[in-house]
């Protein structure tokens, strides 16, 4: 096992210069070229290319996954220039694409950060809302510029458990009938099989790798054996259930057992790692050369 320290084994200290100074000076660069991001490897989300490593959002919400006040600490840590900065970071090591739900306050930041001249390009829009107003919300996303849209795990789960599956199809039509990349999300593992044999029209998926609340190895096991079956490309998320696990070791796992059409998609709390998110990188292109 592992015995490296987790996200949350480390020493407390200035978040944010930190985290510049990684970005800026020379002693967080050393595996980077300085005057160009280094080459990401990509894989394609139907006709939208992105970055192999996709930079989650849930921290930037608050959204955890685990007990006491970790949810609290990052909604305060992430401000809007806070958030920006970590994807700008991101680009800079390579990370082309976020995943963010077009609710309003990422509407008007990604907005301030397009005009801004924000080097992070590709936004992909998980829409989670009211089953009732999903096509609404889908409309929503791509006026405000998103790149491609796949619905929330939770919101598929729940239809497919009421074998709503036409409900699904229609969003999933009415986000290609506005020419978006469209894909679906699940932490169930049949849920993705049950779409293909159905023969929605998706471009991608994006599978979690562990059953939220209990992360059992064995859930992640059936998780790379459902991605495994799967021709469409499968980006795998919560791969390090929800920081429990070393970075490097859920790195190798993920990486080294998706195909190479399959991408990872990993949110950052640097707070106290001000040096994350260039180790994320470095390790999505370590372990995709292997």
């Amino acid at each position: 096992m592992d015995q490296r320290p987790t996200r949350r084994d480390v020493l407390k200290h200035s978040a944010f210069a930190a985290a510049a100074a990684a970005v800026l000076g020379p002693a967080g660069g050393a595996a980077f070229a300085a005057d160009a991001p280094p080459k990401m490897p990509s894989i394609r989300l139907g006709t939208l290319e992105v970055s192999r490593l996709i930079l989650g959002s849930n921290p930037f919400w608050g959204y955890a996954h685990k007990p006491g006040d970790v949810g609290r600490q990052m909604t305060e840590y992430f401000t809007d220039e806070r958030i920006m900065a970590v994807m700008d970071e991101a680009a800079g090591y390579g990370v082309t694409t976020v995943t963010c739900p077009p609710d309003e306050r990422w509407r008007d930041l990604w907005e301030k950060y397009r005009s801004n001249g924000g080097k992070l390009k590709v936004w992909v829009a998980q829409c989670h809302g009211d089953p009732k107003k999903m096509k609404e919300e889908i409309t929503v996303a791509v006026k405000a510029g998103c790149h491609g849209v796949f619905i929330q795990g939770h919101r598929v789960e729940d239809a497919f458990l009421r074998k709503q599956y036409d409900m699904v199809r229609s969003w999933v039509d009415h986000s290609k009938s506005l020419n978006m990349p469209t894909g679906l999300a699940a932490h169930r593992q049949n849920v993705h099989p049950k779409a293909e044999e159905l023969g929605f029209p998706t471009d991608f998926y994006f599978q979690c790798f562990f059953i939220p609340d209990t992360y059992k190895d064995e859930d992640r096991e059936k998780a790379i054996a459902t991605i495994s079956q799967i021709k469409k490309p499968v980006v795998a998320y919560k791969i390090l259930a929800a920081g429990r696990l070393p970075a490097r070791e859920a790195f190798q796992c993920a990486l080294s057992r998706i195909a190479a059409k399959d991408g990872i998609c990993v949110g950052v709390f640097p707070k106290d790692q001000p040096n994350q998110v260039r180790e994320d990188a470095q390790l999505a292109m370590e372990f995709s050369r292997k």
